[in-house]
């Protein structure tokens, strides 16, 4: 049986272990190479409203692995407008290279599961049919029987990105929350628009903005959506809200989503109300 003195031991060189290991963290953050910095510089000018943590170069050439908090891209120096969401997987050794890096980065940041899964609950849940879901744009495929919520940004990378997610999900309605945080133009625009579904469609799928209306703005519920979005907490987009009252915030691909629909449609109807 360990002594008391032997705890105490094995204790201490625990403390220096992670000590040693978060001090190697930040200095490999101060460590960052002029390339890097230089990528990150131009993400960050380039996108305004996203907070790029960390610039690394990957074992592939010209490619970067970009770190917006929990989540992370591989991105191109060289053409910096396209961001590959993934895993990068080493066939040589057999090692998947993302995933250790994105489990550390949920621990970083309190998440319970995956940082690519960053599902919490508020402190005050509210469902989807809670909100004033005349203000949001409504997009149903097949029965619309499934719901879900999404604020979203028609400037953010990861909104456009999660939009093709969406789009390959059957029998669900969409409710997209526009909120302004990167301009409040486009969002109404894209709400006065003859066919705001079909403008958004195809803005955020096909990069198309010829449905977004040229005449004086209407009646728009965009202001309402951002003080919607200041009072649930919604800090950045897209942020999902689920019909139990639970939401993620970020980018997460079409298995996650289809994931916590299945999750939901199975709850008794009781575990629905938050």
């Amino acid at each position: 049986m360990a002594t008391t003195e032997s705890m105490h031991r094995l204790r201490r060189r625990l403390v220096a272990t992670l000590s040693a290991a978060l001090l190697g963290t930040f200095a490999r953050a101060d460590a960052a190479t002029p390339d890097e910095k230089r990528l990150q510089a131009a993400l960050q000018k380039a996108y305004p409203g996203t907070h790029f943590t960390a610039v690394t170069r990957s074992p592939i050439g010209d490619l970067y692995e970009v770190w917006m908090n929990g989540n992370v891209a591989y991105v191109s120096a060289s053409n910096p407008r396209y961001f590959l969401f993934g895993r990068l997987f080493d066939t040589a050794t057999l090692r998947d290279l993302t995933s250790p890096k994105l489990a550390q980065a949920g621990r970083v940041n309190g998440a319970r599961g995956s940082a690519a899964d960053n599902v919490r609950t508020t402190t005050a849940p509210i469902r989807v049919d809670q909100l004033p879901l005349a203000d949001a744009i409504k997009t149903v495929r097949g029965t619309g029987a499934r719901k879900v919520a999404v604020f979203s940004d028609p400037d953010c990378p990861y909104c456009k990105q999660l939009e093709h997610e969406l789009a390959d999900l059957d029998n669900v309605t969409v409710y997209t929350f526009l909120v302004p945080f990167q301009g409040k133009a486009k969002p109404i625009a894209i709400w006065c628009a003859a066919d705001r579904t079909e403008a958004w469609q195809r803005l955020m799928l096909h990069g198309d903005s010829s449905g977004l209306t040229q005449s004086a703005p209407c009646d728009h519920p965009i202001e309402r959506n951002l003080t919607l979005a200041r009072r649930l907490g919604v800090q950045g987009t897209p942020t999902l809200i689920w019909a139990d009252g639970t939401r993620t915030d970020g980018f997460v691909g079409r298995a996650v989503l289809e994931a916590h629909l299945a999750r939901i449609a199975s709850q008794p109807a009781a575990e629905k109300q938050p």
